[in-house]
């Protein structure tokens, strides 16, 4: 029964990038969290973080006064961090993939399908449209491709001289769901955070100094890496590697590039090598 709910959410989330759809992918979100609630997968204590994000985004439109509008900002950074990190009651994620091991030397692999999570984007995309600015398609997908080339160049060499993966090429047989996971949920909600948010926003803030862009690219991307702790120093350094690559590809091509970029880089090492990573060597 885990895939009734997203029958409605992968298209809600596929739909929210066409602009004339959004009312749809809105519609389609609204009918797969009542599914999700009849379903047992979520809980009426998750009305509570809801009702909260819609009142942030009353606080945050423009036709507010300024401290209703940092305020509205400050709700908002403390639920996408509660979600982002399951810390909030109500969300009951199915546990789709695992955990196993793709390969006899990975470290064993879980994936669920996060109701919570998924908000942090929808806001975003429904709420900000400054998030996602403006641009022509051909110039996205140039930028995109570039920043998918050069990251996966950049990490992948050196997430193998560190020894956290190593050629592996296989295909999972629940390959297509983790594709519709990591496309249309996990990257869009973290690029539509870290990269429209967080470096748009502070480029924003910062248009008025010098290098506003270039420091908005580094935050957000040594926060990017931050993310990665739990797997140790070396993936704060990847994570950070990655957020550059992303970064650039926001910079110059949009959320949609930096989105593709990310991608490109999850498949790539999804497919071609070690996932999520290869297991410690422990003490002989």
């Amino acid at each position: 029964m885990f895939a009734m709910p997203w029958i409605a959410i992968f298209p809600a989330a596929l739909t929210v990038w066409l602009f004339p759809l959004r009312w749809l992918s809105l519609g389609l979100l609204v009918i797969g969290y009542g599914v999700a609630l009849a379903d047992g997968q979520l809980g009426f204590m998750a009305a509570i973080p809801i009702a909260s994000l819609i009142l942030a985004a009353y606080a945050v439109s423009p036709r507010r006064k300024p401290y209703l509008q940092y305020i509205g900002h400050a709700l908002f950074v403390v639920l996408a961090t509660a979600l982002s990190l399951h810390w909030l009651p109500g969300f009951h994620n199915p546990l789709v993939i695992g955990p196993e091991r793709f390969t006899a030397d990975a470290v064993p692999f879980a994936m669920y399908l996060n109701l919570d999570k998924l908000l942090v984007g929808f806001w975003l995309l429904h709420v900000l449209p400054w998030t996602r600015p403006p641009h022509e398609w051909r110039v996205s997908l140039k930028a995109g491709f570039g920043a998918m080339l050069m990251t996966i160049a950049a990490c992948l060499w050196t997430a193998v001289l560190l020894g956290v993966v190593r050629w592996e090429p296989k295909w999972p047989s629940a390959s297509w769901l983790w594709l519709l996971n990591n496309l249309l949920l996990v990257t869009l909600t973290e690029e539509a955070l870290f990269r429209g948010y967080l470096q748009g926003g502070l480029s924003r803030l910062l248009r008025r100094q010098p290098y506003a862009d270039a420091i908005a690219l580094c935050v957000a991307a040594v926060l990017f890496g931050l993310v990665h702790a739990a797997g140790g120093w070396q993936w704060i350094v990847l994570g950070s590697i990655a957020g550059i690559g992303y970064g650039l590809a926001y910079r110059f091509g949009g959320l949609q590039a930096a989105v593709l970029a990310h991608f490109g880089l999850n498949v790539t090492h999804f497919f071609l090598f070690t996932y999520p990573m290869l297991q410690p060597v422990g003490p002989s």
